[in-house]
């Protein structure tokens, strides 16, 4: 008799004999495929498992091939945007409104999804370092699977932008399609911008700032609150004419940046293998973590000391309170920046990637706040 080998879940002081039964087998790699679903698809420590099963139900794969996080972000956009849009929040909930809303949904993640797995198809070799839990990098999808998805993804999405005379409006079009051009540009060769990390932050930056923030906000102006065809329903008006939607572009477009800065920090292994220089890479984890987390620290303040001192000049009690409470907001998200990167040893890449998670919840909490932003 000699002691099994563990089996993440297994009790490690059970032995069984030298060859085990099919039962035994089998209970083994059901232990093992649960340990790689439980696990978080962006971990970046490896887990013990493998997750080469390959068993697991399509629409779960599915799911995390999606990167759920980045899925929601996107879902929690499109509406705050559209009633950040409205002349007043009571002429937001009507169903032109809500129609616009979900036509440009469905692209819009459909999108996202193309954008995140093409990035994964791409970084295979890396993810199997930084984040093997990945369905690639696991093998719960094929390469050839992932790529019939994300190409279905995109045409679907360019296909629905284009389909429609109002509803597909020129600030739709300019989402899917900027961000269809920059997400390739980024992630595939030769052009692959991830590898030059001043291209990168400015790719991101005309994604999470102009494309998306102006991109719906323009959207929704011109295909549910009827100024289609105007100039100010276009893109470039909206950014000209309206402090809502410079504002918020401004807003994302930087908290863009700290994201996808900070999400490189607990990658350097295996960026460093595969020669790419993310800024990470070139200065450090402990310069880009502390970088980040004071330029994300400095917006927040920045914008709950304008919101407060909009609050103190508002014209309406409404408006008044609209303003304080996003002042409000950003002075707490600010405060929650600092101290919750009190204990993060930059190099750990385990906590990093536990305050990086930190920072998409500041993210989605933005959005919710957005609405109130005027």
């Amino acid at each position: 008799r000699r002691t099994a080998t563990a089996v993440p879940g297994a009790r490690p002081s059970r032995t069984v004999a030298a060859r085990p039964t099919t039962s035994t087998a089998t209970t083994a790699g059901t232990e093992l495929r649960a340990t790689a679903v439980s696990a978080s698809d962006d971990s970046p420590v490896p887990s013990e498992g493998g997750g080469g099963g390959g068993g697991l139900p399509f629409p779960i794969v599915l799911w995390r091939f999606t990167r759920p996080h980045t899925l929601i972000g996107s879902a929690l956009a499109i509406p705050a945007l559209h009633l950040l849009a409205a002349p007043a929040l009571s002429d937001a909930f009507t169903s032109a409104n809500l129609i616009a809303l979900v036509y440009a949904m469905i692209p819009s993640l459909l999108m996202n999804l193309y954008i995140t797995g093409l990035n994964q198809i791409t970084d295979v070799e890396i993810d199997r370092i930084n984040k093997p839990n990945l369905p690639i990098a696991s093998g719960d999808l094929s390469p050839r699977a992932a790529t019939l998805t994300v190409t279905l993804a995109l045409l679907s999405s360019l296909a629905m932008g284009l389909a429609h005379p109002v509803l597909g409006s020129q600030g739709l079009n300019l989402a899917l399609w900027g961000s269809a051009i920059l997400g390739t540009a980024y992630s595939l060769p030769p052009v692959r911008l991830k590898r030059h990390p001043l291209l990168a932050a400015f790719c991101i930056v005309a994604v999470r700032g102009a494309v998306i923030n102006a991109g719906f906000f323009a959207h929704a102006k011109a295909a549910a609150y009827g100024m289609h065809g105007t100039a100010a329903a276009s893109v470039w008006g909206c950014l000209r004419t309206d402090p809502r939607c410079l504002l918020s572009s401004v807003f994302f477009g930087v908290f863009g940046i700290v994201i996808a800065l900070m999400k490189d920090v607990p990658d350097v292994g295996g960026d460093e293998e595969h020669n790419i220089r993310s800024f990470s890479v070139r200065v450090g984890q402990k310069r880009v973590f502390k970088w980040m987390r004071r330029l994300l620290t400095g917006l927040f303040l920045a914008f709950g000391i304008g919101f407060g001192r909009g609050a103190w000049n508002a014209p309406t009690r409404a408006l008044m309170a609209c303003r304080a409470l996003v002042g409000t907001a950003s002075f707490a998200a600010g405060m929650s920046v600092r101290e919750e990167a009190r204990p993060v040893d930059p190099e750990d890449s385990a906590q990093v990637y536990e305050y990086y998670m930190h920072l998409w919840k500041l993210f989605y909490l933005s959005y919710l706040f957005l609405p109130f932003a005027r």
